[in-house]
Protein backbone atom coordinates (compact mmCIF):
# COMPACT_ATOMS: atom_id res chain seq x y z
CA UNK A 1 0.00 0.00 0.00
CA UNK A 2 1.41 3.63 -0.86
CA UNK A 3 0.13 7.00 0.37
CA UNK A 4 -0.21 9.91 -2.01
CA UNK A 5 3.33 10.41 -2.07
CA UNK A 6 4.59 7.14 -3.45
CA UNK A 7 5.90 6.36 0.34
CA UNK A 8 4.87 2.59 1.47
CA UNK A 9 3.30 2.69 4.98
CA UNK A 10 5.63 0.79 7.41
CA UNK A 11 4.04 -2.70 8.37
CA UNK A 12 4.57 -1.91 12.37
CA UNK A 13 2.86 1.10 12.33
CA UNK A 14 -36.61 39.85 20.67
CA UNK A 15 -35.60 36.61 21.01
CA UNK A 16 -32.19 37.05 19.15
CA UNK A 17 -31.28 40.24 21.32
CA UNK A 18 -32.19 38.58 24.31
CA UNK A 19 -29.56 35.23 23.56
CA UNK A 20 -27.17 37.30 22.22
CA UNK A 21 -27.28 39.54 25.23
CA UNK A 22 -26.16 36.02 27.46
CA UNK A 23 -22.45 35.88 25.78
CA UNK A 24 -22.20 39.63 26.84
CA UNK A 25 -22.82 38.65 30.57
CA UNK A 26 -19.68 37.95 32.66
CA UNK A 27 -19.43 36.96 36.74
CA UNK A 28 -16.80 38.74 37.79
CA UNK A 29 -15.46 35.60 39.63
CA UNK A 30 -15.19 34.01 36.16
CA UNK A 31 -12.41 36.09 35.37
CA UNK A 32 -9.60 34.12 36.57
CA UNK A 33 -11.44 30.62 36.48
CA UNK A 34 -10.38 29.94 32.81
CA UNK A 35 -7.08 29.07 32.68
CA UNK A 36 -4.69 30.28 29.91
CA UNK A 37 -3.77 28.35 27.47
CA UNK A 38 -0.74 27.71 25.87
CA UNK A 39 -0.40 25.80 22.44
CA UNK A 40 1.42 22.39 23.38
CA UNK A 41 -0.51 21.75 26.28
CA UNK A 42 -2.28 19.67 27.94
CA UNK A 43 -5.88 21.76 27.97
CA UNK A 44 -8.64 20.04 30.47
CA UNK A 45 -7.72 16.57 29.03
CA UNK A 46 -7.03 13.56 31.29
CA UNK A 47 -4.55 10.85 29.78
CA UNK A 48 -6.49 8.51 27.57
CA UNK A 49 -7.29 5.18 29.74
CA UNK A 50 -4.69 2.47 29.60
CA UNK A 51 -2.49 4.91 27.65
CA UNK A 52 1.38 5.16 28.78
CA UNK A 53 3.21 8.31 30.26
CA UNK A 54 3.65 10.58 27.14
CA UNK A 55 7.27 11.11 26.57
CA UNK A 56 9.44 13.61 26.73
CA UNK A 57 8.24 16.61 24.37
CA UNK A 58 12.32 17.04 23.43
CA UNK A 59 12.50 13.06 22.22
CA UNK A 60 8.98 12.46 20.38
CA UNK A 61 6.02 13.37 20.00
CA UNK A 62 4.45 16.66 22.12
CA UNK A 63 0.81 16.35 23.80
CA UNK A 64 -1.51 18.86 23.30
CA UNK A 65 -4.98 19.72 22.88
CA UNK A 66 -7.45 21.77 21.76
CA UNK A 67 -10.69 24.27 21.98
CA UNK A 68 -12.61 24.10 18.64
CA UNK A 69 -16.30 24.87 17.58
CA UNK A 70 -16.94 24.72 13.67
CA UNK A 71 -19.27 26.48 11.59
CA UNK A 72 -20.55 25.04 8.31
CA UNK A 73 -21.18 27.64 5.08
CA UNK A 74 -21.82 27.57 2.11
CA UNK A 75 -19.13 27.68 -0.40
CA UNK A 76 -20.34 31.59 -1.68
CA UNK A 77 -20.44 32.87 1.73
CA UNK A 78 -17.22 32.20 3.08
CA UNK A 79 -15.80 35.84 1.20
CA UNK A 80 -18.44 37.79 2.87
CA UNK A 81 -18.00 36.15 6.14
CA UNK A 82 -14.12 36.63 6.73
CA UNK A 83 -14.55 40.13 5.51
CA UNK A 84 -17.29 40.18 8.42
CA UNK A 85 -17.12 43.31 11.37
CA UNK A 86 -15.48 41.10 14.13
CA UNK A 87 -12.66 39.72 12.19
CA UNK A 88 -11.91 43.22 10.28
CA UNK A 89 -11.93 44.66 13.00
CA UNK A 90 -10.44 42.50 15.58
CA UNK A 91 -7.50 40.89 13.66
CA UNK A 92 -4.07 41.09 13.88
CA UNK A 93 -3.22 41.15 10.32
CA UNK A 94 -4.17 39.62 6.49
CA UNK A 95 -3.27 36.14 7.84
CA UNK A 96 -1.92 33.45 6.22
CA UNK A 97 -3.06 31.52 3.86
CA UNK A 98 -1.81 27.42 2.70
CA UNK A 99 -2.66 24.65 1.22
CA UNK A 100 -2.75 21.76 3.84
CA UNK A 101 -2.98 17.88 2.26
CA UNK A 102 -3.93 15.47 4.89
CA UNK A 103 -3.98 11.57 4.99
CA UNK A 104 -5.93 9.78 7.20
CA UNK A 105 -4.98 6.08 8.48
CA UNK A 106 -6.39 3.22 10.31
CA UNK A 107 -6.25 -0.14 10.71
CA UNK A 108 -8.63 -2.77 8.32
CA UNK A 109 -10.63 -2.91 10.58
CA UNK A 110 -11.37 0.62 11.78
CA UNK A 111 -9.57 -0.31 15.29
CA UNK A 112 -8.99 3.67 15.73
CA UNK A 113 -12.19 4.61 14.55
CA UNK A 114 -13.96 2.09 16.80
CA UNK A 115 -12.01 3.59 19.51
CA UNK A 116 -12.68 7.23 19.29
CA UNK A 117 -9.58 8.35 17.95
CA UNK A 118 -8.17 9.35 14.58
CA UNK A 119 -4.51 9.13 13.11
CA UNK A 120 -3.49 12.19 10.11
CA UNK A 121 -0.40 13.14 8.34
CA UNK A 122 -0.63 16.71 7.16
CA UNK A 123 1.68 18.35 4.43
CA UNK A 124 1.73 21.89 4.64
CA UNK A 125 4.81 23.11 2.30
CA UNK A 126 7.89 21.17 3.41
CA UNK A 127 6.82 19.89 6.72
CA UNK A 128 5.07 16.80 7.58
CA UNK A 129 3.09 16.18 10.91
CA UNK A 130 1.12 13.10 12.68
CA UNK A 131 -1.69 13.56 14.77
CA UNK A 132 -3.43 11.20 16.81
CA UNK A 133 -6.91 13.06 18.15
CA UNK A 134 -9.54 11.92 20.46
CA UNK A 135 -13.29 12.45 20.01
CA UNK A 136 -15.25 14.77 22.42
CA UNK A 137 -15.56 12.73 25.37
CA UNK A 138 -17.63 15.15 27.91
CA UNK A 139 -17.48 18.33 26.92
CA UNK A 140 -18.49 19.55 23.26
CA UNK A 141 -15.05 21.67 22.47
CA UNK A 142 -12.41 20.15 23.84
CA UNK A 143 -10.76 17.40 22.14
CA UNK A 144 -7.27 15.39 22.53
CA UNK A 145 -5.02 16.05 19.88
CA UNK A 146 -1.24 14.51 19.98
CA UNK A 147 1.50 15.95 17.05
CA UNK A 148 4.75 14.61 15.89
CA UNK A 149 7.25 15.84 13.26
CA UNK A 150 7.87 13.06 10.29
CA UNK A 151 9.38 12.43 7.66
CA UNK A 152 6.97 12.46 4.64
CA UNK A 153 2.92 11.73 4.49
CA UNK A 154 4.21 8.23 5.63
CA UNK A 155 3.12 7.97 9.19
CA UNK A 156 5.08 6.15 12.09
CA UNK A 157 3.42 4.35 14.72
CA UNK A 158 5.81 4.34 17.31
CA UNK A 159 4.96 7.89 17.31
CA UNK A 160 1.69 7.67 17.95
CA UNK A 161 1.69 4.46 20.76
CA UNK A 162 2.06 6.10 23.77
CA UNK A 163 -1.21 7.87 22.99
CA UNK A 164 -2.86 4.53 21.95
CA UNK A 165 -4.73 2.80 25.10
CA UNK A 166 -2.22 -0.14 25.63
CA UNK A 167 -5.24 -3.01 24.42
CA UNK A 168 -4.80 -1.53 21.04
CA UNK A 169 -1.31 -1.05 20.27
CA UNK A 170 -1.10 -4.84 19.57
CA UNK A 171 -3.16 -4.56 16.85
CA UNK A 172 -1.38 -1.70 15.49
CA UNK A 173 2.06 -3.83 15.58
CA UNK A 174 0.85 -6.57 14.09
CA UNK A 175 -2.11 -5.27 11.64
CA UNK A 176 -0.26 -2.53 8.78
CA UNK A 177 -1.97 0.96 8.55
CA UNK A 178 -3.87 1.82 5.54
CA UNK A 179 -4.87 4.99 4.35
CA UNK A 180 -8.69 5.69 4.48
CA UNK A 181 -9.70 8.82 2.81
CA UNK A 182 -7.61 12.42 1.95
CA UNK A 183 -8.29 15.64 2.39
CA UNK A 184 -7.12 18.47 0.68
CA UNK A 185 -7.52 22.33 1.49
CA UNK A 186 -7.05 25.63 1.27
CA UNK A 187 -6.99 27.46 4.39
CA UNK A 188 -6.67 31.02 5.16
CA UNK A 189 -6.18 31.85 8.88
CA UNK A 190 -6.17 34.89 10.96
CA UNK A 191 -5.98 35.46 14.64
CA UNK A 192 -8.73 37.58 16.09
CA UNK A 193 -8.00 38.98 19.88
CA UNK A 194 -11.09 39.87 21.40
CA UNK A 195 -10.58 40.82 25.53
CA UNK A 196 -11.89 38.00 26.52
CA UNK A 197 -9.37 35.28 24.45
CA UNK A 198 -7.27 34.53 21.38
CA UNK A 199 -8.89 32.43 18.85
CA UNK A 200 -7.35 31.02 15.17
CA UNK A 201 -10.03 31.21 12.65
CA UNK A 202 -9.70 29.11 10.24
CA UNK A 203 -11.19 29.63 6.60
CA UNK A 204 -11.47 25.97 5.14
CA UNK A 205 -12.35 25.67 1.14
CA UNK A 206 -11.17 21.67 -0.19
CA UNK A 207 -12.60 18.73 -0.48
CA UNK A 208 -12.30 15.12 1.00
CA UNK A 209 -11.83 12.05 -0.82
CA UNK A 210 -12.39 8.89 -0.68
CA UNK A 211 -12.15 6.32 -3.81
CA UNK A 212 -14.08 7.68 -6.03
CA UNK A 213 -15.98 9.25 -3.48
CA UNK A 214 -15.67 12.72 -2.86
CA UNK A 215 -16.88 15.45 -0.31
CA UNK A 216 -16.80 19.08 -0.06
CA UNK A 217 -15.45 21.08 2.67
CA UNK A 218 -16.69 25.12 3.17
CA UNK A 219 -16.05 25.56 6.99
CA UNK A 220 -15.04 27.65 9.84
CA UNK A 221 -12.68 26.37 12.24
CA UNK A 222 -12.70 28.60 15.82
CA UNK A 223 -9.66 27.65 18.19
CA UNK A 224 -9.34 28.69 21.06
CA UNK A 225 -5.02 29.95 21.38
CA UNK A 226 -5.40 31.36 24.97
CA UNK A 227 -8.21 33.29 27.06
CA UNK A 228 -11.75 32.13 28.00
CA UNK A 229 -13.36 29.41 25.82
CA UNK A 230 -16.70 31.80 25.82
CA UNK A 231 -14.33 33.68 23.12
CA UNK A 232 -15.47 31.32 20.60
CA UNK A 233 -19.12 31.59 20.78
CA UNK A 234 -19.08 35.54 21.17
CA UNK A 235 -17.04 35.30 17.30
CA UNK A 236 -19.32 32.54 15.85
CA UNK A 237 -22.76 34.74 16.94
CA UNK A 238 -21.03 37.98 15.61
CA UNK A 239 -20.17 36.18 12.17
CA UNK A 240 -23.94 34.43 12.48
CA UNK A 241 -25.40 38.18 12.30
CA UNK A 242 -23.57 38.24 8.65
CA UNK A 243 -24.94 34.96 7.20
CA UNK A 244 -25.92 31.62 7.64
CA UNK A 245 -24.01 28.79 9.08
CA UNK A 246 -24.34 25.94 11.39
CA UNK A 247 -22.42 24.61 14.62
CA UNK A 248 -20.67 21.75 14.30
CA UNK A 249 -18.53 19.52 15.85
CA UNK A 250 -18.51 17.00 13.53
CA UNK A 251 -14.55 16.40 12.58
CA UNK A 252 -13.55 16.20 9.18
CA UNK A 253 -12.29 12.86 10.24
CA UNK A 254 -16.03 11.52 11.47
CA UNK A 255 -17.33 12.46 7.86
CA UNK A 256 -13.91 11.18 6.04
CA UNK A 257 -14.34 7.71 7.31
CA UNK A 258 -18.45 8.01 6.64
CA UNK A 259 -17.96 8.84 3.13
CA UNK A 260 -14.75 5.70 2.45
CA UNK A 261 -18.06 3.90 4.14
CA UNK A 262 -20.44 5.13 2.13
CA UNK A 263 -22.78 5.66 5.15
CA UNK A 264 -24.69 7.95 6.82
CA UNK A 265 -23.59 9.88 10.21
CA UNK A 266 -24.10 8.14 13.14
CA UNK A 267 -26.40 8.92 15.66
CA UNK A 268 -25.36 8.06 19.34
CA UNK A 269 -27.57 7.84 22.70
CA UNK A 270 -26.18 10.59 25.34
CA UNK A 271 -22.89 9.48 27.47
CA UNK A 272 -22.99 8.75 31.40
CA UNK A 273 -22.52 11.38 33.02
CA UNK A 274 -19.88 11.35 36.16
CA UNK A 275 -20.64 13.50 39.02
CA UNK A 276 -18.69 12.94 42.19
CA UNK A 277 -20.79 12.85 45.52
CA UNK A 278 -18.89 15.50 46.94
CA UNK A 279 -19.67 18.03 43.90
CA UNK A 280 -21.10 21.37 44.28
CA UNK A 281 -24.38 22.13 42.10
CA UNK A 282 -23.29 24.94 40.44
CA UNK A 283 -20.60 22.36 38.92
CA UNK A 284 -23.06 19.73 38.79
CA UNK A 285 -25.36 22.31 36.58
CA UNK A 286 -21.99 23.05 34.31
CA UNK A 287 -21.48 19.29 33.77
CA UNK A 288 -25.03 18.55 33.09
CA UNK A 289 -25.44 21.35 30.75
CA UNK A 290 -22.09 20.27 28.98
CA UNK A 291 -23.58 16.86 28.65
CA UNK A 292 -26.96 17.83 26.72
CA UNK A 293 -25.56 19.87 24.86
CA UNK A 294 -22.17 17.77 23.65
CA UNK A 295 -25.69 15.03 22.97
CA UNK A 296 -27.46 17.88 20.75
CA UNK A 297 -24.41 18.40 18.70
CA UNK A 298 -23.66 14.82 17.89
CA UNK A 299 -27.62 14.48 17.05
CA UNK A 300 -27.76 17.45 14.73
CA UNK A 301 -25.68 15.68 11.86
CA UNK A 302 -27.51 12.59 11.47
CA UNK A 303 -30.83 14.35 11.82
CA UNK A 304 -30.12 17.05 9.14
CA UNK A 305 -28.28 14.11 6.89
CA UNK A 306 -31.99 12.40 7.03
CA UNK A 307 -30.88 8.82 6.34
CA UNK A 308 -30.98 7.24 9.31
CA UNK A 309 -34.31 7.99 11.76
CA UNK A 310 -32.37 7.65 14.57
CA UNK A 311 -30.82 10.86 14.06
CA UNK A 312 -34.33 13.18 14.13
CA UNK A 313 -34.82 10.75 17.18
CA UNK A 314 -31.97 11.43 19.42
CA UNK A 315 -32.02 14.82 18.80
CA UNK A 316 -35.69 15.17 20.06
CA UNK A 317 -34.08 13.23 23.05
CA UNK A 318 -31.28 15.66 23.14
CA UNK A 319 -33.76 18.67 23.55
CA UNK A 320 -35.90 17.04 26.14
CA UNK A 321 -32.99 16.49 27.88
CA UNK A 322 -31.87 19.93 27.60
CA UNK A 323 -35.20 21.06 28.37
CA UNK A 324 -35.44 18.88 32.03
CA UNK A 325 -32.30 20.63 32.71
CA UNK A 326 -33.20 24.00 32.45
CA UNK A 327 -35.88 23.41 34.67
CA UNK A 328 -34.24 21.57 37.12
CA UNK A 329 -32.70 24.57 37.60
CA UNK A 330 -35.22 26.40 38.20
CA UNK A 331 -35.23 25.14 41.72
CA UNK A 332 -32.58 27.14 43.05
CA UNK A 333 -34.80 30.79 41.80
CA UNK A 334 -36.06 32.92 39.27
CA UNK A 335 -33.81 32.67 36.33
CA UNK A 336 -34.74 34.93 33.56
CA UNK A 337 -33.16 34.32 30.66
CA UNK A 338 -33.51 30.44 31.40
CA UNK A 339 -36.60 31.14 29.49
CA UNK A 340 -35.94 32.33 26.59
CA UNK A 341 -33.65 29.37 26.06
CA UNK A 342 -35.68 26.32 26.94
CA UNK A 343 -38.61 28.19 24.59
CA UNK A 344 -36.03 27.89 21.93
CA UNK A 345 -35.63 24.33 22.36
CA UNK A 346 -39.15 23.66 22.89
CA UNK A 347 -39.76 25.56 19.44
CA UNK A 348 -37.26 23.16 17.35
CA UNK A 349 -38.51 20.02 19.17
CA UNK A 350 -42.05 20.98 18.21
CA UNK A 351 -40.75 21.30 14.33
CA UNK A 352 -39.18 17.65 14.76
CA UNK A 353 -42.14 15.72 16.61
CA UNK A 354 -44.18 14.77 13.27
CA UNK A 355 -41.32 13.71 11.33
CA UNK A 356 -40.32 11.57 14.16
CA UNK A 357 -43.88 10.33 14.68
CA UNK A 358 -43.97 9.46 10.69
CA UNK A 359 -40.67 7.44 11.09
CA UNK A 360 -42.41 4.89 13.90
CA UNK A 361 -45.35 4.67 11.83
CA UNK A 362 -43.98 3.93 8.19
CA UNK A 363 -41.06 1.84 9.72
CA UNK A 364 -42.31 -0.18 12.40
CA UNK A 365 -46.22 0.02 12.94
CA UNK A 366 -47.28 -0.53 9.59
CA UNK A 367 -45.01 -3.13 8.48
CA UNK A 368 -45.31 -4.99 11.42
CA UNK A 369 -49.28 -5.21 11.56
CA UNK A 370 -48.81 -5.77 7.47
CA UNK A 371 -47.17 -9.02 7.89
CA UNK A 372 -49.26 -9.84 10.44
CA UNK A 373 -52.88 -9.11 8.20
CA UNK A 374 -51.15 -10.61 5.11
CA UNK A 375 -54.80 -11.45 3.76
CA UNK A 376 -55.80 -7.46 3.80
CA UNK A 377 -55.18 -5.51 0.82
CA UNK A 378 -54.43 -1.66 0.95
CA UNK A 379 -51.13 -1.42 3.41
CA UNK A 380 -49.03 -0.63 0.26
CA UNK A 381 -51.54 2.39 -0.51
CA UNK A 382 -51.35 3.74 2.75
CA UNK A 383 -47.78 3.59 2.76
CA UNK A 384 -47.42 5.61 0.10
CA UNK A 385 -49.85 8.36 1.99
CA UNK A 386 -47.73 7.85 4.79
CA UNK A 387 -44.42 8.22 2.66
CA UNK A 388 -45.77 11.84 1.30
CA UNK A 389 -46.44 12.81 5.02
CA UNK A 390 -43.07 11.60 6.35
CA UNK A 391 -41.27 13.59 3.17
CA UNK A 392 -43.26 16.91 4.55
CA UNK A 393 -42.56 16.13 7.61
CA UNK A 394 -38.58 15.64 7.10
CA UNK A 395 -38.51 18.99 5.13
CA UNK A 396 -40.34 21.35 7.68
CA UNK A 397 -37.89 19.62 10.35
CA UNK A 398 -34.83 20.52 7.80
CA UNK A 399 -35.99 24.08 6.96
CA UNK A 400 -36.12 24.43 11.16
CA UNK A 401 -32.11 23.44 11.71
CA UNK A 402 -31.62 25.49 8.70
CA UNK A 403 -33.11 28.49 10.07
CA UNK A 404 -30.73 31.07 11.43
CA UNK A 405 -32.59 31.03 14.24
CA UNK A 406 -31.64 27.25 15.50
CA UNK A 407 -27.74 28.90 15.05
CA UNK A 408 -28.10 31.33 17.59
CA UNK A 409 -29.95 29.32 19.87
CA UNK A 410 -27.07 26.41 19.79
CA UNK A 411 -24.19 29.25 19.97
CA UNK A 412 -25.94 31.06 22.49
CA UNK A 413 -27.01 28.23 24.06
CA UNK A 414 -22.58 27.20 24.38
CA UNK A 415 -21.83 30.54 25.58
CA UNK A 416 -24.21 30.55 28.61
CA UNK A 417 -22.98 26.80 29.29
CA UNK A 418 -19.27 27.65 29.41
CA UNK A 419 -19.76 31.50 31.37
CA UNK A 420 -22.22 29.59 33.66
CA UNK A 421 -24.77 32.22 32.44
CA UNK A 422 -27.43 31.03 35.44
CA UNK A 423 -25.15 32.44 38.00
CA UNK A 424 -25.83 36.34 36.33
CA UNK A 425 -29.76 35.35 36.92
CA UNK A 426 -29.48 34.27 40.82
CA UNK A 427 -30.38 36.26 43.16
CA UNK A 428 -27.60 37.36 45.53
CA UNK A 429 -29.47 35.64 48.58
CA UNK A 430 -29.64 32.37 46.40
CA UNK A 431 -26.00 32.64 45.43
CA UNK A 432 -25.01 30.56 48.31
CA UNK A 433 -26.82 27.97 47.20
CA UNK A 434 -24.78 27.19 44.17
CA UNK A 435 -21.78 26.57 46.68
CA UNK A 436 -23.67 23.67 48.65
CA UNK A 437 -23.67 19.91 47.97
CA UNK A 438 -25.13 19.11 45.08
CA UNK A 439 -26.35 15.79 47.03
CA UNK A 440 -28.61 17.24 49.21
CA UNK A 441 -30.14 19.18 45.91
CA UNK A 442 -30.65 15.95 44.42
CA UNK A 443 -32.33 14.36 46.81
CA UNK A 444 -35.18 17.37 47.47
CA UNK A 445 -35.79 17.47 43.56
CA UNK A 446 -35.69 13.31 43.28
CA UNK A 447 -37.79 13.04 46.29
CA UNK A 448 -40.57 15.86 44.84
CA UNK A 449 -40.49 14.53 41.55
CA UNK A 450 -41.24 10.50 42.55
CA UNK A 451 -44.05 11.73 44.70
CA UNK A 452 -45.95 13.61 41.65
CA UNK A 453 -45.52 10.52 39.85
CA UNK A 454 -46.41 8.45 42.62
CA UNK A 455 -49.52 10.80 42.90
CA UNK A 456 -50.48 10.89 39.08
CA UNK A 457 -50.36 6.56 39.17
CA UNK A 458 -52.73 6.52 42.07
CA UNK A 459 -55.48 3.65 41.59
CA UNK A 460 -53.51 3.22 38.42
CA UNK A 461 -55.90 0.28 36.99
CA UNK A 462 -58.56 2.54 36.66
CA UNK A 463 -56.88 5.68 34.69
CA UNK A 464 -57.98 7.37 32.10
CA UNK A 465 -55.93 7.37 28.95
CA UNK A 466 -55.55 11.29 29.00
CA UNK A 467 -54.06 10.31 32.97
CA UNK A 468 -52.14 7.46 31.82
CA UNK A 469 -50.23 10.09 29.57
CA UNK A 470 -49.88 12.82 32.24
CA UNK A 471 -48.15 9.75 34.31
CA UNK A 472 -45.55 9.48 31.63
CA UNK A 473 -45.13 12.72 31.26
CA UNK A 474 -43.88 12.79 35.05
CA UNK A 475 -42.40 9.11 34.93
CA UNK A 476 -39.97 11.01 31.70
CA UNK A 477 -39.46 14.02 33.83
CA UNK A 478 -38.30 11.64 36.47
CA UNK A 479 -35.62 9.00 34.39
CA UNK A 480 -33.83 11.96 33.02
CA UNK A 481 -33.83 13.45 36.49
CA UNK A 482 -32.61 9.96 37.70
CA UNK A 483 -29.98 10.20 34.73
CA UNK A 484 -28.48 13.90 35.86
CA UNK A 485 -28.70 12.87 39.86
CA UNK A 486 -28.93 9.32 40.81
CA UNK A 487 -24.76 9.23 39.60
CA UNK A 488 -24.59 11.34 43.11
CA UNK A 489 -25.75 8.43 45.04
CA UNK A 490 -23.24 5.53 46.04
CA UNK A 491 -25.71 2.35 46.11
CA UNK A 492 -24.63 1.49 42.96
CA UNK A 493 -26.95 -1.73 43.14
CA UNK A 494 -29.77 0.54 44.29
CA UNK A 495 -29.77 3.16 41.92
CA UNK A 496 -29.05 0.24 38.79
CA UNK A 497 -32.05 -1.31 40.20
CA UNK A 498 -34.28 2.15 40.71
CA UNK A 499 -33.20 3.21 36.91
CA UNK A 500 -34.11 -0.35 34.96
CA UNK A 501 -37.44 -0.30 36.45
CA UNK A 502 -38.35 3.18 35.38
CA UNK A 503 -36.58 2.75 32.27
CA UNK A 504 -39.21 -0.54 32.05
CA UNK A 505 -41.95 1.88 32.81
CA UNK A 506 -41.23 4.64 30.45
CA UNK A 507 -40.88 1.91 27.83
CA UNK A 508 -44.65 0.43 28.37
CA UNK A 509 -46.00 4.01 29.32
CA UNK A 510 -44.23 5.12 25.54
CA UNK A 511 -45.66 2.05 23.74
CA UNK A 512 -49.21 3.19 24.93
CA UNK A 513 -48.45 6.15 23.96
CA UNK A 514 -47.42 5.66 20.61
CA UNK A 515 -51.22 3.53 20.11
CA UNK A 516 -52.57 7.07 20.59
CA UNK A 517 -50.04 8.96 18.11
CA UNK A 518 -51.04 6.40 15.75
CA UNK A 519 -54.50 6.87 15.74
CA UNK A 520 -54.07 10.76 15.16
CA UNK A 521 -52.26 9.87 12.43
CA UNK A 522 -54.40 7.64 10.64
CA UNK A 523 -57.42 10.32 11.37
CA UNK A 524 -55.21 12.64 9.11
CA UNK A 525 -53.75 10.18 6.53
CA UNK A 526 -57.19 10.69 4.61
CA UNK A 527 -57.33 7.50 2.23
CA UNK A 528 -56.93 7.38 -1.40
CA UNK A 529 -59.30 4.63 -2.32
CA UNK A 530 -61.24 1.22 -0.70
CA UNK A 531 -58.30 -0.76 0.16
CA UNK A 532 -55.96 1.38 1.68
CA UNK A 533 -59.48 2.68 3.84
CA UNK A 534 -59.50 -1.52 4.99
CA UNK A 535 -56.12 -0.88 5.64
CA UNK A 536 -56.42 1.82 7.83
CA UNK A 537 -58.95 0.33 9.90
CA UNK A 538 -57.00 -2.86 9.96
CA UNK A 539 -53.87 -1.11 11.73
CA UNK A 540 -56.71 1.08 14.32
CA UNK A 541 -58.85 -2.45 14.91
CA UNK A 542 -54.99 -3.97 15.50
CA UNK A 543 -53.82 -1.41 17.94
CA UNK A 544 -56.83 -1.16 19.75
CA UNK A 545 -56.76 -5.48 20.57
CA UNK A 546 -53.47 -4.78 21.64
CA UNK A 547 -53.94 -2.01 24.16
CA UNK A 548 -56.00 -4.22 26.16
CA UNK A 549 -53.80 -6.92 26.33
CA UNK A 550 -51.09 -4.26 26.72
CA UNK A 551 -52.77 -3.49 30.26
CA UNK A 552 -51.74 -6.40 32.49
CA UNK A 553 -48.05 -5.45 31.48
CA UNK A 554 -48.42 -1.58 31.85
CA UNK A 555 -50.19 -2.42 35.62
CA UNK A 556 -46.83 -5.26 36.38
CA UNK A 557 -44.36 -2.22 34.92
CA UNK A 558 -45.74 0.20 37.60
CA UNK A 559 -45.68 -2.83 40.49
CA UNK A 560 -42.08 -3.42 39.90
CA UNK A 561 -41.40 0.45 39.73
CA UNK A 562 -43.71 1.44 42.70
CA UNK A 563 -42.18 -1.91 44.75
CA UNK A 564 -38.23 -0.38 44.12
CA UNK A 565 -36.47 1.10 46.65
CA UNK A 566 -35.63 5.01 46.02
CA UNK A 567 -31.89 5.25 46.08
CA UNK A 568 -31.76 8.77 47.52
CA UNK A 569 -34.03 7.74 50.70
CA UNK A 570 -30.73 7.17 53.31
CA UNK A 571 -28.88 9.92 51.61
CA UNK A 572 -28.58 13.66 53.44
Amino acid sequence: MSVPDGNPVPKDGKRTQVIAGFLRQRDASESGAEPAIVEGAVIDQAPLQDAAPAPEPSTTARPAGEIELKLLVDADRMAPLSAAPVIAANARNKGTRKRLKSVYYDTPERALRRAGLSLRVRQSGTRFVQTVKTDAADDPLRRGEWEASVASLAPDPALAMPFIPEKLREQLETQPLEAVFTADVHRHTRIVELPSGTVEVAFDRGELTAGDRSLPVSEIELELKCGSASTIYEIALRLAEHGAVKPSIRSKSARGFDLAADKAPSACRPGKLRLDPSVTLDEAFATILRSCFLHLLQSLPAAEDGRNPEGVHQLRVSLRRLRSALDLMRSVGALSNLDALRSEAKWLAQDLSAARDWDVFRLDTLPAIARACPSVAGFDALGRVAAQRQSEAYRKAHDALDDRRCAVFLISLGGWIETRGWRNDVAPEDLGGLAEPAVNFAQRVLSEQYAKVLKRGRRFKSLTVDEVHRVRLAAKRLRYLGEFLLPLFDDRKSVRKFARRLAGLQEELGAFNDMAVTASLLDGLGAEDRDSTIAAAAIAGWQARASIGAQQTLQDSWRDFTAARVPWSSEG
